[in-house]
């Protein structure tokens, strides 16, 4: 009765007038919070020992437990088993139900650990081991809600370790809530600063959420302390490319290579960067480099298909001869059709255009008359080759494509251009431009309308 006499007279002299929290700097909403019933409650609760974070064991349970833990201790689970529910009755404590559980979770019996996880919280809600346990087991499945559910019980009840928080991050990194996560690894590190995972996670979290030079500032700091950890290395150069520093993320990704840990996806970023900076040697070596990593063809063949318009041929001529012993020669599919077509464009480019590449490229047109890039490639091979009707021909039929006819109506333009045919070209340039407007064509039409006009 005195205990219950004391907590009335502390919750009636918490008052809005109340000197313990009218002083100091605390204002507005901070001050409202602490006049709140909720603030009021849980300043009594303090004055309660924590006894119910625990729960006991009756006499009975008691007595047993001893031989209970001789038995665990043993490493006899099953005889440990078979004793608990010997004693075990609807009055069992949560505590012996909690030894059930952990036997069987130790035998990796998940569900019926789980069970008696979930029946020593029903008895007791505040049993942090408890809740903790059952955390463990949802991050296992994975089941990253339910494990956030359960650590976040964790914490509210007193357990907040670094390992809880960190864990807490990891779950809502895993949920896409990055900004949760960022402010469960702070706590994890400001309780544990040792632990670099912690750090890392931060690291992860502010490139998520596109706060590019914080990722690359932090993983600057981490490398200083950790330089032989690779993933440091690629997240920052992940950072770099997010930042716009393309030649910065390269720098990475090489000393990363050097270091045995590149990946077929760095290295056709790597790839990427030298290509956009036209250092196309140094392109090629990246996607063959990427290729001996079991990286896909498709990548390769996209920078071919760039370098070959670039006029970097031999650097393609490499990286196909490399993708052909990929993909065998009695290969059907788009990736062989691919090929072949680069492999004539490169021809056509070289100035070889009347070997096998173009009898391939007709048998593709065979087999898919709609096929407008094989109709272009044909078309040019042919007006390289003297042949201007034929070319024409390859033209038009590519121009009867919906997604090539800008481009074709164009070429076929140029031809006619070459032919002095200014007043026929004019129509399809105009056509081209009214489908697919492009300054360096306009260009060119204004200085065929000059060419027909001075006629």
């Amino acid at each position: 009765m005195r205990l219950l006499s004391t907590i009335v007279l502390i919750c009636a002299s918490l008052t809005p007038c109340s000197a313990a929290f009218a002083d100091g700097p605390v204002g507005g909403p901070e001050l409202a919070l602490l006049q709140s019933p909720e603030f009021k409650r849980r300043f009594v609760e303090s004055y309660l020992s924590e006894t119910d974070i625990e729960p006991k064991l009756s006499q009975i349970e008691r007595e047993q437990m001893p031989a209970i833990m001789e038995l665990i201790s043993a490493d006899k689970t099953s005889e440990a088993i078979g004793m608990i529910f010997q004693i075990r009755s609807s009055q069992t404590s949560a505590a012996l139900d909690f030894t059930l559980a952990n036997l069987f979770y130790q035998r990796e019996q998940v569900d019926a650990a789980m069970e008696n996880y979930k029946l020593a919280i029903e008895k007791h809600p505040k049993f942090r081991r408890a809740w903790k346990n059952m955390a463990m087991i949802h991050l296992r499945e994975p089941n990253y809600p339910k494990a956030l559910e359960c650590l976040t019980k964790v914490i509210e009840f007193g357990g907040g370790d670094s390992m809880m928080f960190g864990l807490l991050g990891y779950c809502y990194s895993s949920l896409e809530n990055h900004m949760s996560a960022e402010s469960a690894f702070r706590m994890a590190n400001m309780l544990d600063p040792k632990t670099l995972d912690w750090r890392m996670g931060m690291a992860r979290c502010f490139f998520k959420q596109k706060r590019f030079a914080d990722a690359a500032a932090l993983c600057g700091t981490l490398m200083e302390e950790y330089p032989a950890r690779t993933d440091l290395w690629l997240l920052q150069a992940n950072a770099f490319i997010g930042m716009e520093q393309p030649m910065r993320a390269a720098e990475n990704y090489e000393i990363a290579d050097r270091m045995g840990a590149s990946t077929a996806d760095s290295l056709n970023m790597l790839g990427d960067i030298y290509i956009n900076a036209e250092l196309y040697e140094a392109a090629a070596s990246a996607y063959l480099r990427a290729l001996d990593k079991k990286s896909g063809p498709s990548r390769a063949m996209r920078a071919a298909r760039i370098m070959t318009a670039r006029g970097a041929l031999q650097e393609s001529k490499h990286l196909l001869d490399r993708v052909q012993t990929l993909i065998p020669s009695d290969a059907s599919g788009q990736e062989r059709k691919d090929l072949l077509k680069l492999r004539a464009r490169l021809a056509i480019a070289e100035g070889s255009g009347k070997g096998e590449e173009v009898a391939i490229l007709r048998e593709i047109v065979e087999l898919d008359p709609l096929d407008g890039e094989a109709l272009m490639l044909l078309g040019q091979n042919s007006q390289r080759s003297g042949d201007p009707d034929k070319a024409a021909f390859y033209f038009e039929q590519a121009a009867s494509i919906e997604a090539f006819e800008a481009d074709a109506k164009v070429r076929h333009a140029q031809l006619l251009v070459s032919q002095g045919r200014y007043a026929e070209a004019l129509p399809m340039l105009r056509r081209a431009q009214q489908l697919k407007p492009r300054e360096n064509i306009q260009a060119y039409l204004e200085q065929i309308e000059r060419i027909a006009a001075a006629r």
